[in-house]
């Protein structure tokens, strides 16, 4: 028997502002909703209170937002799948986003402990117009800690139904993904940073937040484990592999700073919780 949280979040604009609405069942919540950019921008902080899942745990989150909304997501710590005896612990998102709308999902690394068995899938609609920056950063294990990734595996997926589909599973015996120059080339941190759209951007566009990535990845100490692409005419995403969490973020963060003048001319305004 595990725990269940769930939390349902609707963003809706009303004049200026966009107005967030949230419900929650179980040992997931909202921590604060603040406004550092104005009432058109909603920063959210979400919080798990246990502090991790163990296995049989599920956690799924519900984002929908109306025309004209913008929010933004983050959490004020790492995410953790700690060690289970053979049930999965299961985190799922799904996002429904209408048309003029914005989403950054931006939460803090999550660490996979040695002998979990964790899931974790995104899942986002969006209609013609809206649009979505986020990003996915694991940590394997606690290397830093001398505790590594020995056993468990971790489930993974980020789909943008018809359009963009990474799923993959990390098994701890699979020494050929986790060591070999083709896989993870023996780095325990990794991260996806994605801008999406629900249409198809224009070239110009296009090349133009794939040249913002890749001016911030030159001179970087992840400079040559680092890449930008566009799968499709509407994604444009930043992998990168790490030995530590904090350059991978550090990169990520400028990334999104970026994309963000580019895309929507607004300035890089990172979460308050991340200087606190």
């Amino acid at each position: 028997m595990g725990w269940h949280g769930h939390l349902t979040l609707d963003y809706r604009r009303d004049g200026d502002t966009t107005q967030a609405h949230d419900r929650h069942d179980g040992p997931l919540r909202v921590l604060q909703r603040l406004y550092p950019e104005g009432p058109g921008i909603c920063h959210h902080v979400l919080v798990h209170p246990p502090g991790g899942m163990v296995g049989g745990d599920t956690l799924d989150i519900d984002v929908s937002l109306a025309e004209g909304a913008h929010a933004v997501i983050t959490t004020p710590g790492a995410a953790r799948f700690y060690r289970s005896s053979g049930a999965a612990a299961v985190q799922r998102l799904r996002v429904r986003a209408a048309a003029g709308t914005r989403l950054e999902w931006l939460p803090l690394e999550t660490i996979a402990y040695s002998g979990c068995e964790g899931e974790n899938l995104l899942r986002f609609e969006l209609e013609p117009g809206a649009e979505t920056i986020g990003w996915d950063v694991l940590a394997l294990g606690l290397p830093a800690a001398d505790q590594p990734f020995e056993r468990g595996r971790y489930l993974q997926s980020i789909e943008l139904p018809g359009r963009w589909l990474e799923r993959g599973m990390i098994a701890a015996d699979d020494h050929s993904l986790l060591d070999s120059p083709l896989g993870l080339a023996g780095h325990r941190v990794m991260g996806t940073l994605w801008l999406a759209a629900g249409h198809a951007m224009t070239d110009a566009r296009r090349d133009e937040l794939l040249d913002a990535a890749r001016a911030a990845c030159e001179g970087h100490e992840l400079a040559r484990s680092a890449g930008a692409t566009a799968p499709h005419d509407e994604v444009v995403v930043l992998r990168a592999l790490a030995p530590r969490v904090e350059p991978l973020m550090a990169l990520f963060k400028d990334v999104r700073n970026r994309w963000r003048r580019v895309a929507w001319g607004l300035d890089g305004v990172q979460p308050r919780i991340w200087t606190t």
